[in-house]
């Protein structure tokens, strides 16, 4: 048990510790603080803080307006690190990934030929030009386009993303309706982080998804 002690016994004992540990050739070190929480906790407080307004032109679009894949070295790119990531015994050729398991969350599709498998934009680049990234420079939706600290990028079966397609969730959901909590929360965390606009029909779909999900109204 500690025992309560002035500031001037503070210090003192701070400081004998502090030689201790450079006599033996140790480096005191900071406790590390722990990684941020990945649950939802707050999806429907991020989306009642995302702006609403009309889908807008689609004027200017291409998807050479978001440069991607970047390259990870080595003939690797921003896609084989995202097949590495979401798949299981994962085999590569250099570094490019040739053979693994994937488990598609929209549909439960199962592949072992990364082939039949898309990295899919959670927020479609056509969407996110029609909610603000038409006012962005090549650069920063290039950024978007390779971000993999948001839950923006996602290997998944082909089939279900050519379906999805450009669509935001008012008119496209996962076949896999367990996965719907998950999707909603990734489509605002994203958007929210992006500072995208979102209509009024794709924010009441996302309400409604969030609405059934334990943890979304959760601090």
């Amino acid at each position: 048990m500690r025992t309560r002690s002035g500031p001037r016994a503070a210090v003192t004992a701070a400081l004998a510790a502090a030689l201790a540990l450079g006599a033996a050739g140790c480096v005191p070190v900071d406790e590390p603080e722990p990684p941020p929480s990945s649950s939802g906790g707050n999806a429907a407080q991020k989306l009642g803080q995302l702006t609403v307004a009309g889908a807008g032109s689609m004027r200017g679009y291409s998807r050479e307006r978001f440069p991607h894949w970047r390259d990870t070295g080595k003939n690797c790119d921003v896609r084989d690190t995202v097949l590495r990531r979401d798949g299981e015994d994962i085999k590569l050729s250099g570094c490019n990934v040739v053979a693994g398991r994937w488990e598609s969350v929209y549909d439960g599709r199962a592949f072992t030929d990364p082939s039949d498998v898309d990295v899919d934009h959670m927020v479609p680049l056509a969407n996110a030009w029609r909610s603000g990234a038409d006012e962005w420079d090549d650069a920063k939706r290039g950024d978007f386009a390779n971000d993999l600290d948001q839950p923006q990028l996602i290997a998944v079966s082909a089939s279900s993303n050519r379906a999805k397609g450009d669509q935001d969730p008012s008119q496209w959901k996962p076949a896999n309706r367990s996965y719907w909590c998950q999707y909603a929360e990734n489509w605002v965390t994203v958007k929210h982080h992006w500072r995208l606009t979102v209509t009024s029909a794709e924010k009441a779909a996302l309400t409604d998804m969030l609405e059934g999900c334990t943890w979304a109204s959760k601090p």
